[in-house]
């Protein structure tokens, strides 16, 4: 019988990971690296990502990049998208980032239907600053500015970024992903490979939402963490396509 060979993707490298054990940040990372190299776009590619733990994508990705405040890396990515059409551009952000200090950022970088892809983790809590409550953060989930868990009544229900997307008129895919089992995984890659070729065609604004494991905040094991997105995130925050004009067309 002959060895299965496996093509390690040019797009990443072979830093030894830093995330922690079960952290579904390091699953994307390959999964746009695959794309990216599927689709023979390296060299022109730029990642723009903002503070948390979605900044160390730099470390892990072979591309060309530049890092943004807190919650503006949608500004950035559209400065750079404007003024050098001919590259790819990708905001990789994650939750505290997109929908708090960044929310006025996305809202109107989609509304715009600026040609960019935005790549957006949501694990339901802040992760590089120590677990506390974003503004997806499930209803009673526990965080360490929400120790009796998070209180609707008192600061609002978690948010749907999709959904809230949907609303707008000028995006062009949008889609909630998970990277839980893999089967999902597999989902993601086509989700994210069919965002980015939308940017190589020039469609406009594409919008990919990856429900995403974060082990050491929520204070679960790698195995835990994966049934708890599929038990208790997926039915507040639903897997679908909501958008593809491509597919309408």
């Amino acid at each position: 019988m002959s060895k299965m060979t496996y093509a390690f993707p040019q797009s990443l490298s072979e830093t030894r990971t830093h995330y922690c054990a079960g952290c579904g940040h390091g699953i994307v990372h390959k999964l746009i690296a695959q794309v990216l190299d599927e689709l023979n776009i390296r060299e022109k590619t730029l990642l723009v990502a903002p503070v948390g733990c979605s900044v160390l994508a730099y470390k892990y990705l072979n591309v060309d990049g530049l890092e943004a405040a807190h919650g503006r890396a949608p500004a950035v990515a559209t400065g750079l998208k404007r003024v050098q059409k001919d590259k790819i551009v990708l905001s990789y952000q994650g939750d505290g980032d997109l929908l708090a200090i960044g929310a006025g950022e996305t809202i109107h970088a989609a509304n715009r239907g600026e040609d960019i892809t935005v790549i957006f983790l949501n694990n339901a809590i802040y992760g590089m600053t120590g677990g506390q409550m974003a503004p997806t953060t499930m209803e009673g989930q526990k965080t360490l500015t929400s120790p009796q868990g998070r209180d609707i009544a008192d600061v609002g229900s978690a948010m749907r970024a999709c959904e809230l997307i949907d609303t707008l008129e000028a995006p062009y895919y949008i889609e909630r992903c998970s990277v839980h089992d893999v089967k999902n995984v597999n989902r993601t890659k086509n989700a994210i490979k069919r965002a980015i070729k939308y940017q190589v065609e020039g469609r406009g604004y594409s919008f990919v939402e990856i429900l995403s494991m974060c082990p050491t905040n929520w204070g679960l094991d790698p195995v835990k963490s994966a049934k708890w997105i599929e038990e208790d995130m997926v039915p507040y925050y639903p897997l679908k396509k909501f958008r593809d004009k491509g597919e309408e067309a």
